[in-house]
């Protein structure tokens, strides 16, 4: 199949840094070949904690943005909590990486206004530190805490674990065009420098997320992978290994039994408690307020060759463009293999319509 994405379409490449290389190495190579520049950010995420009673801290890690010479986006780069497979505990930790971590998310980006991502742990907390009028406090193996002026911690600034910056998830800006290039001038770089595919990779592809807001595709998107779950992920070779995957939950799935309206599925996800940590993340379409309006595919496999993410890219699109079809998406016959052929079936049969489209 030739890859032919037409909608603005962004991608989400997990990749792994060879030992003594890190993310910063690959941000630097990347702005030195297009005579650009590097400017660290800082990345939001949140991890399981060992506090009792608190399941998880939200905190930020060291990411970097590359722009071209013009300032335009090439790429950002930031770790992935998920990848830990092929890192070494016993390994020390590498100097001047750093995290910050707190439990309230207003906290978490009031903290990012008031730290330097490029800047060191012994300064991390001093900008917010001056808003709550107190001083940080510096504990065993480099750990500051902030507190306020009546005691309660407000943040935490802590080395990185070991290895912690070698993970590596390339994320682009919306491509529009030329997306084997686009994605070539970041992934051969990575190759040359040694990058590899994690054991838990991923590769996430968002697309623009304005066509599947009527009622009708939207429950499509549904039906396509609660129904076919099982030979869409065969498909596609979704990596068993890769973690924050699920199926949607079973309330969402009910409702596109029937013909729900727009406010049944916003109903019908809030009753399963829908987050981003699905097969497919659907939260962004589910409210009035997006902040990156997109559906995103959360299933293809773990990748560093170009021609392997667009191809699985290329059938994801032909069969969401079935989705944007009124008729509903029907269910998957019971025999996998069946399933399976069916599938292709679907994904050739958009495939023809769009070339009858553009024949003469």
């Amino acid at each position: 199949m030739t890859p032919r994405l037409l909608r603005r379409t962004g991608f989400e490449i997990e990749l792994m840094a060879p030992p003594g290389l890190s993310r910063r190495t690959l941000a630097v190579d990347l702005a030195a070949r297009c005579g650009g520049r590097v400017h660290p950010v800082w990345h939001h995420d949140s991890e399981p904690s060992l506090v009792p009673g608190l399941g998880r801290f939200l905190h930020l890690t060291q990411g970097f943005e590359v722009r071209r010479a013009d300032g335009s986006l090439l790429c950002t780069l930031v770790d992935d909590v998920t990848l830990l497979a092929d890192l070494d505990p016993r390994a020390p930790a590498a100097p001047g990486w750093f995290r910050i971590l707190t439990d309230d998310r207003r906290l978490l980006h009031l903290l990012a206004a008031h730290s330097d991502p490029g800047g060191t742990l012994g300064a991390a907390l001093d900008g917010a530190a001056q808003l709550w009028g107190t001083k940080v406090q510096r504990h065993d193996d480099d750990v500051y805490v902030l507190e306020d002026p009546g005691g309660a911690t407000i943040a935490l600034a802590a080395r990185q674990g070991a290895g912690r910056e070698r993970p590596c998830e390339i994320v682009t800006p919306p491509l529009t065009r030329d997306h084997g290039a686009a994605l070539e001038e970041l992934l051969g770089p990575a190759r040359e420098l040694g990058f590899t595919v994690p054991r838990e990779a991923a590769v996430h592809l968002h697309l623009d997320g304005a066509p599947f807001r009527e009622a009708d595709a939207l429950a499509n998107v549904v039906r396509l992978f609660a129904f076919w779950r099982e030979p869409l992920r065969t498909l596609l070779q979704t990596n068993p290994a890769c973690r924050r995957l699920a199926p949607l939950p079973e309330p969402l799935v009910e409702a596109v039994r029937g013909v729900p309206s727009y406010e049944d599925l916003q109903k019908a996800a809030a009753e399963g408690e829908l987050t981003k940590f699905y097969d497919v993340n659907l939260t962004q379409l589910l409210t009035d307020t997006p902040r990156r309006d997109t559906v995103e595919i959360r299933i293809l496999p773990g990748a560093v060759e170009t021609a392997d993410v667009l191809h699985r890219a290329a059938l994801v699109e032909l069969l969401l463009d079935r989705c944007l079809q009124p008729e509903p998406f029907p269910e998957a016959p019971a025999d996998p293999q069946v399933a399976l052929e069916a599938l292709l079936q679907v994904a050739a049969g958009v495939l023809a319509d769009r070339s009858e489209t553009v024949s003469p």
